[in-house]
C-alpha cells in the first residue's frame, strides 16, 4: 500500500511541475478611471520631425501618446502643445474623445529606454483629458494612472 501512495504522489509531482512562462512583451496598459486597461495591439510611429506617437488598440478604443523626441525625460501635458493625449472611443452610440495637450487637461508621459537598434521604447504615463465633444455618455473627465508601455515597436 506504501509503495502505491507513493507511486501516485511522485505521478502528480511530474504531472504538476509544467512552467507555462508567458511574456506580455510588448505591451501597453494602466488603469483607465481606477478599472484596469491593457491594449490588445501597440506601436510607436516616428515621424520626420522626431516627434514620436505611441498608440494602443483594443477592439473599439484607441489611445494615443504624443511627444517632441524619442529622448529620455519627462513631457508635461496641458502645457506644450506638441505633447498630447488622446483617446477615442467608438461604439454603436458614436464617438467619444478625450485629449490633453496645449491647455487643456494635465498629465505626464515619462520615456524611460528608446531603443535605438531595436526600435522599440519604454516608459510610463499618466493624465487627466476632458471630453471634447461634452458627450453626455461620458464623464467630463477620463483619468489614466500607473500606465506603462512596455518595448513598443517603433516603425517610421
Amino acid at each position: 500500500m506504501k509503495k502505491q501512495f507513493l507511486y501516485v504522489f511522485l505521478l502528480f509531482a511530474f504531472i504538476s511541475c509544467q512552467e507555462d512562462v508567458k511574456f506580455n512583451n510588448p505591451s501597453f496598459q494602466g488603469q483607465k478611471d481606477n478599472v484596469f486597461w491593457r491594449a490588445v495591439d501597440s506601436k510607436a510611429i516616428l515621424a520626420q520631425d522626431g516627434s514620436l506617437s505611441i498608440e494602443g488598440l483594443t477592439r473599439n478604443e484607441k489611445l494615443t501618446l504624443k511627444t517632441t523626441s524619442t529622448n529620455k525625460g519627462n513631457y508635461f501635458l496641458g502645457t506644450y502643445a506638441l505633447n498630447e493625449a488622446t483617446y477615442v472611443l467608438t461604439d454603436a452610440s458614436g464617438t467619444i474623445t478625450f485629449y490633453a495637450g496645449l491647455t487643456t487637461g494635465e498629465g505626464q508621459i515619462v520615456i524611460t529606454e528608446y531603443d535605438d537598434v531595436n526600435k522599440t521604447v519604454s516608459g510610463t504615463f499618466k493624465f487627466n483629458a476632458e471630453n471634447m465633444g461634452n458627450n453626455p455618455l461620458a464623464g467630463p473627465i477620463l483619468n489614466f494612472q500607473y500606465g506603462v508601455f512596455y518595448k513598443v515597436p517603433v516603425g517610421l
